[in-house]
């Protein structure tokens, strides 16, 4: 029998919402973080993600308005989003941050390449790009819809024109704004045939910092000139192609505001998002929790100061009980009106109109062949062999290599010793590196012995490797900027390492997964002969096309196929 993904009668209508109490509108605008796994005892992040009898308090009893889910398969979570359904008193928005496709956040998914990815591809085929933006935009809807995911927090618009941005990065679809406009607007549009929310962010544009508003608050120094060319037009073709919401950006922008930072700031999101862009869906706050905000504002005074803004969404408050009494104890003070309450829960009433109601129904741009396979067995709609071909094709038209490709074998009359040699950030916390790994399988099959560098490896062991790395060493590198890392680049034990290496000419091949500034900032230290390979994407697909680059033209490794 299929997993369905309709629920009671009673709970796909959306209730009169003069019958709402105060409290229960703003319990509305508020989106809770959990666990997409289905057992207390899975919660990865405990501090952010509530145990199942709280988050069934916050859902039954104080009606708050949705859920934003991280971690787990996608089988797990289809039956997760359901549970969470059945809880709330009003048909949830269910989020994720699932800017790479569905299988970036949930195993078993579809992985997609980072959207820079495509943003190489734009630079040598227009058209070739807009296609795949349109078709990783569908292919995400199809599959979050497929789990009960029904909000997307996609595309990021901002324009990573500084190389030293460790947050936005390769999320980012590039460095030139007429690129990031062009393929947000393809993705947006191939979302549309699938009722689900798309979100434009980081409002006003998070592109151009080097300071991670996870850890911080970043300033934007830029005079108005400079921002109305570069950050704001992806912002205003989002728009323009219908995206639903609009995410903001944690960082102060003293053109508009020198005191407030974009989140806060009433000029930011009412007098420009609102009025001078026009825009009529859901202003949703970046993650309160975030130190840009938490630090300075705290758990009682930022949702308010967000709501007195212009947002209609507080995601991921310190306190989603807190938040919503300090909201409704500005409400009582006069200080924010019950009209500006009124207004927000009226436009999430129209989001929610959209994709929460019985699928078949509320989905008047959905194509009845694709609604009715949702419907009736949507987790067949995952991992489609199309989609895989999709991915392929976007890390092989992006992929760069350089020196003498493919790698020699080694001469069968030498015993000596090859290394494959993996840095990675946190190898226990590591999505796509296990022991079947490509990257781990593939150089194995040939004969290289695995040495694994994360920030854990203890220094002792480092000091050690001095003598085992003068041996020929495939170095693979995983590295990009994340939440939280705080930087793009090598550390100082990383970067000692590569030194080394090539100092002693024992970096056999270099292979990068992940950001372009780190193959940038090495190139001028490869001589012309040592090949190297970089991938956008860092998921067990992109390890295979680029290994294959570097192996199997002469026939030495398996297929692509044989591993995605």
């Amino acid at each position: 029998m299929g997993l369905k993904l309709e629920h009671s009668s009673e709970s796909n209508s959306l209730p009169n919402l003069e019958n709402l109490s105060l409290e229960e509108k703003v319990a509305q605008m508020i989106v809770v973080r959990a666990s997409g796994y289905l057992f207390d005892h899975q919660i990865q992040y405990p501090d952010w993600e509530p145990p199942a009898k709280q988050l069934q308090h916050w859902l039954q009893d104080l009606g708050v308005g949705g859920v934003i889910l991280v971690g787990g398969s996608a089988g797990e979570v289809a039956i997760r989003s359901q549970q969470l359904q059945n809880w709330a008193k009003v048909p949830l928005l269910i989020a994720a941050d699932i800017e790479e496709g569905v299988g970036q956040r949930f195993a078993s998914a579809t992985w997609f390449p980072p959207p820079m990815a495509i943003g190489a591809v734009a630079a040598k085929d227009e058209h070739q790009a807009q296609l795949y933006a349109s078709q990783m935009g569908a292919i995400t809807a199809q599959e979050a819809l497929a789990i009960g995911i029904n909000w997307i927090l996609a595309p990021v618009v901002d324009v990573n024109n500084n190389p030293q941005n460790p947050v936005i990065n390769v999320r980012a679809f590039g460095e030139k704004t007429a690129v990031v406009s062009q393929l947000a607007t393809s993705f947006i549009q191939g979302t549309q045939k699938y009722p689900v929310l798309t979100t434009a962010k980081h409002f006003p544009g998070h592109g151009d910092t080097a300071t991670d508003s996870h850890l911080e608050l970043p300033v934007l120094p830029h005079s108005l000139s400079r921002l109305e060319e570069v950050e704001l037009p992806p912002f205003k073709a989002a728009i323009a192609s219908g995206v639903d919401a609009v995410m903001t950006a944690h960082l102060l922008i003293p053109a508009w505001d020198e005191k407030y930072p974009a989140t806060l700031s009433r000029q930011v999101l009412t007098q420009l998002l609102r009025g001078s862009f026009g825009f009529e869906g859901l202003i949703v706050t970046d993650a309160l929790v975030m130190g840009g905000i938490a630090n300075d504002y705290g758990a009682d005074e930022a949702p308010v100061m967000a709501v007195e803004a212009g947002a209609d969404i507080l995601l991921m408050p310190v306190s989603p009980a807190r938040a919503i009494q300090s909201v409704c104890e500005a409400v009582a003070t006069g200080r924010i009106s019950p009209e500006r309450i009124q207004a927000s829960v009226k436009r999430i009433w129209q989001a929610k109109a959209k994709v929460c109601g019985k699928l078949g129904t509320q989905a008047s741009r959905g194509k009845d062949s694709d609604l009715k396979a949702l419907t009736q067995n949507p987790l067949v709609e995952l991992a489609q062999p199309s989609a895989f071909t999709t991915v392929a094709n976007i890390l092989q038209d992006s992929q760069k290599v350089g020196g003498s490709i493919p790698l020699p074998p080694e001469p069968s009359n030498t015993n000596r010793k090859l290394c494959n040699l993996i840095v990675v950030d946190d190898a226990l916390n590591c999505e796509f590196l296990g022991r079947n790994a490509p990257a781990v399988v593939l150089p194995r099959q040939l004969g290289y012995e695995l040495q694994l560098l994360d920030r854990y490896t203890p220094l002792v062991a480092k000091d050690s490797w001095d003598s085992s790395l003068n041996q020929p060493t495939l170095v693979q590198l995983f590295i990009r900027g994340n939440p939280f890392r705080g930087s793009i680049g090598l550390t100082p034990v990383e970067e000692n390492f590569l030194n080394k290496l090539l100092k002693n000419n024992n970096l056999q091949a270099l292979m990068i997964y992940g950001s372009p500034y780190v193959l940038e900032q090495l190139q001028p230290s490869l001589s012309s002969e040592i090949p190297y390979v970089f991938s956008y994407g860092q998921m067990p697909e992109a390890q295979t096309v680029a290994l294959e680059v570097l192996f199997a033209k002469s026939n030495r490794v398996q297929t692509v196929t044989e591993f995605i």
